[in-house]
């Protein structure tokens, strides 16, 4: 078997930022190795830095519950996909910040949840052709009681509607294909798949 080629066979020419507002894109001019142990020639490629981000999937073990959220995407919109999008809490991580207290911080600000334990699940990229953004996704433990609501943060234009869902309504959304954005979809199907040992772990504490 052939191996892949590692971080040694990139070889940047020059990389330099093409647009910066909110967001940044970089520009690169590179070669990189092949899987025949030769090199392409010189390619390039524009990269969207927007940071990395946390997100947890607020689930109620006792009550069998999950808290989810629904907001507003521009990108949804612009994809012509439903603009309001049911979500679990998620936001960028700051300097200094780790994902588990961007977990945490979400949770209050987007839900009124206090998250009591995290579960990691996954690290991803969100879509690597195009973007250095990856994904620190978690299984949050909280209380579901007296949940739901409208939250967020006036400063940074949320709003957002808090609802309880059971196990079964958010099954059956996923088995349809109505979970339409990557988190909230990897999450919920990690959790179906390893159900039996979280309840094991959590109704047990």
């Amino acid at each position: 078997m052939v191996q892949s080629p590692g971080s040694a066979d990139i070889d940047i020419l020059e990389k330099s930022t093409v647009f910066q507002g909110y967001f940044r894109v970089d520009a690169y001019r590179l070669r990189h190795g092949h899987f025949d142990g030769g090199w392409s020639g010189e390619i390039r490629r524009e990269v969207f830095e927007r940071g990395h981000a946390a997100a947890a999937l607020l689930y109620d073990p006792a009550r069998g519950d999950f808290v989810m959220c629904e907001q507003f995407r521009v990108g949804a919109y612009a994809a012509g996909m439903n603009p309001w999008q049911l979500e679990i809490v998620a936001g960028v991580i700051e300097d200094g910040e780790t994902p588990e207290a961007v977990c945490r911080r979400e949770a209050v600000e987007e839900s009124g949840r206090v998250i009591s334990d995290l579960w990691p699940i996954q690290r991803y990229l969100a879509s690597p052709g195009g973007t250095s953004e990856s994904i620190h996704l978690y299984l949050g433990r909280v209380s579901a009681e007296g949940a739901g609501g409208i939250f967020g943060v006036a400063g940074e234009d949320e709003h957002i509607r808090v609802s309880v869902m059971n196990e079964g309504r958010l099954r059956a959304l996923m088995d349809e294909g109505k979970l339409s954005n990557a988190a909230t979809l990897i999450a919920a199907q990690w959790f179906f798949l390893n159900r039996e040992r979280i309840l094991t772990k959590w109704r047990g504490e």
